[in-house]
């Protein structure tokens, strides 16, 4: 152990900085130390860390079936959700129903 008793004022402010900076990266340093076995474990199972815990940032979308279509064109469809598409609109303003345009 370091005796500070016999450290000069610089040498105990040059080693209260390095203190600080470990105390301050001590965190980090852990996670990366985790994140490296746990790599480590997840190549020797033959997977990547990536297909354990899913893409990192990657959302699953669930898709939702359509609610309504297009009277003369069946490939212009719409769930329901959000904002309405063009055509929703128009056949709207044109006179149909909601429900004449339903999936059924």
């Amino acid at each position: 152990m370091t005796d500070l008793n016999n450290m000069s004022l610089e040498e105990l402010k040059a080693l209260e900085k390095e203190v600080g900076a470990a105390i301050k990266t001590f965190e980090a340093r852990k996670l990366a130390e985790a994140r490296d076995v746990l790599t480590a474990k997840a190549k020797e199972l033959g997977v990547s860390i990536d297909e354990v815990f899913g893409a990192k940032g990657a959302k699953v979308k669930k898709v939702v079936e359509p609610k309504y279509r297009h009277p003369e064109n069946p490939a212009l469809t719409w769930s329901g959700r959000g904002r309405q598409p063009g055509w929703f609109k128009e056949a709207i303003q044109g006179g149909a129903a909601e429900e004449d345009l339903l999936i059924k």
